[in-house]
């Protein structure tokens, strides 16, 4: 993904690529998508952030060039871009928990806004032609509505993570609008959902809570259950990334801001997915519920009719796959029968599989309806 003629392209092949917080989960994944395609993948950020982690799992620092460092220190960052040398950026590091916020918001806005800032400013003096800034779903003003964001809807957020998202979409949007247009520099903001996938292993989120109980027989603390999510797999926004940034090397109208959201039984409460989760781990769901004191938005979810209409994408997993893949990656993971690579690798290339045949599918229904009778 991309498709060209139902076969993967080969835009990123050679592509000098320069990648934020590759060693976090979300990460590590788009490294093995930009590696399986090909790219020359530079990649910039903190050690990783969990033990165990995906990145050393997979090996991945031998396969690519890692360079250790902080967004927040603008110097060694700066250094970084220049001796990359890039010809797309995406940038991806971030204070990433919700809850995590609320105990460091000066860290959390740091990160965001200021780490956002601080790469931003380093492009403008390097080679690169595209830039994408992976944001956040909780970068939007949360009114509790039962219908999806729009891209154009007013961005806020009333916890220090949500607002830190949004403020950095206001700073992408002012280094589009005052320097980059100048610079024949070109600059998307991507924002996903609720991503969810093997080889997570970040505290306070649903699924890696849920793998560290149910692999040491213990029950699952719920603190919203109610609350409702768009939950992806993992490999739907990489893909969605990948596909923006050659939308945006060919043509400067696609840098902006776009939802990359999943299908629409993708927004589930959390009491559901746990249910889905244990059912595909291989048990029934054993939870408690400890009402959270931090308070956080009930209802969330993406219109993504701009990207359907306009990059032609679409999401590929309806909320079942999602869980039984990450269910059965886990499970596999534990079992001991397979390693991270290899399961990794598994589910990318069950993705791309389903992206040839559906894209198949649909070129099939187009030749039918085009060779109808009018």
């Amino acid at each position: 993904m991309p498709l060209e003629g139902l076969e993967m392209s080969d835009f990123w092949r050679g592509k000098r690529v320069f990648l934020t917080g590759h060693t976090g989960f979300k990460g590590s994944w788009m490294c093995h998508v930009l590696l399986r395609q090909g790219a020359d993948l530079t990649g910039y950020s903190l050690p990783p952030p969990t033990e165990p982690a995906l990145f050393a799992l997979t090996g991945l620092a031998a396969r690519m060039k890692s360079r250790e460092g902080d967004i927040r220190d603008f110097e060694r960052l700066q250094k970084a871009v220049h001796e990359a040398n890039p010809e797309i950026v995406i940038h991806m590091a971030a204070q990433a928990l919700v809850r995590e916020s609320f105990s460091d918001p000066v860290g959390t806005f740091a990160t965001n806004v200021m780490g956002t800032v601080h790469l931003l400013e380093a492009v403008r003096k390097s080679s690169a032609r595209v830039v994408i800034n992976v944001t956040s779903d909780k970068c939007y003003e949360n009114r509790e509505w039962v219908w999806g964001y729009r891209e154009n809807e007013a961005m806020g957020g009333s916890d220090p993570y949500s607002s830190s998202k949004g403020c950095a979409e206001l700073v992408t949007q002012a280094y589009r609008k005052s320097f980059y247009r100048n610079e024949n520099i070109r600059l998307a903001s991507a924002r996903a959902g609720n991503v969810i996938g093997g080889g997570d292993w970040a505290r306070d989120r649903l699924i890696p809570d849920a793998v560290r109980a149910f692999s040491s027989g213990q029950k699952v603390v719920l603190r919203n259950p109610k609350s409702t999510r768009p939950w992806q797999h993992v490999v739907e926004p990489v893909y969605a990334y990948l596909s923006l940034a050659e939308k945006v090397w060919q043509d400067p109208a696609f840098a902006e801001g776009w939802n990359f959201g999943p299908l629409p039984d993708g927004a589930q409460t959390v009491e559901w997915v746990m249910k889905r989760f244990a059912e595909g781990w291989g048990g029934q769901a054993g939870f408690v519920v400890e009402p959270s004191q931090i308070p956080e938005a009930h209802f969330l979810q993406l219109d993504c009719s701009k990207a359907r209409t306009l990059l032609k994408w679409t999401p590929r997993l309806n909320a079942g796959q999602a869980l039984a893949l990450t269910a059965e990656w886990y499970r596999d993971f534990y079992a001991g029968g397979a390693a991270a690579h290899q399961l990794v690798e598994r589910d990318i290339e069950f993705y791309e599989n389903l992206l040839v045949a559906s894209m198949a599918g649909e070129a099939a229904a187009q030749g039918e309806e085009l060779s109808g009778d009018f």
